[in-house]
């Protein structure tokens, strides 16, 4: 048994050695953090502030170029609407149907017309009840049969 027992203590010999090494290590590391975090944490800021700004730059463009490509698209359909216009104003054009500025250009004189008319039957107003009177002699004459 005695040599079960020296290869034992060989072994635990081997890992306390490994648990003190182990320990030794995570102590290392500990005061590396504790000397370098500080550093580190600087650094990470300054990256984080980076790229912070390099971001709203990048937005910044990125709406600058979504606004142009509305202002565009807005002129573009513009465009197609006033070319469409026309189009269809050329086809009915075409086809001699009146646009909605004809007829109220024709209204506009429809109605100069007939102020024209009302204001000469104003200026001659013996000549409507000699027109009128003519009209009831020619009925009387019908009716009694004496115009035939």
């Amino acid at each position: 048994m005695s040599k079960r027992s020296s290869a034992e203590e060989r072994i635990a010999r081997l890992i306390s050695d490994s648990a003190q090494q182990i320990w030794a290590a995570g102590l290392g590391a500990l005061s590396m953090a504790e000397k370098e975090g500080s550093k580190m944490f600087e650094h990470l800021a300054r990256l984080g502030e980076t790229l912070e700004s390099n971001t709203r730059r990048t937005a910044s463009a990125a709406s600058d170029t979504v606004s142009g490509a509305k202002t565009t698209a807005s002129e573009t359909w513009d465009k197609l609407e006033d070319m469409f216009e026309l189009r269809v104003a050329r086809a009915l054009n075409s086809m001699q149907i009146p646009t909605a500025r004809d007829i109220q250009e024709l209204s506009v004189r429809v109605d100069e017309l007939s102020r024209s008319v009302d204001e000469l039957c104003r200026q001659r107003p013996g000549k409507d009840k000699q027109a009128s009177a003519k009209k009831k002699k020619k009925r009387g004459k019908k009716k009694s049969g004496k115009g035939k």
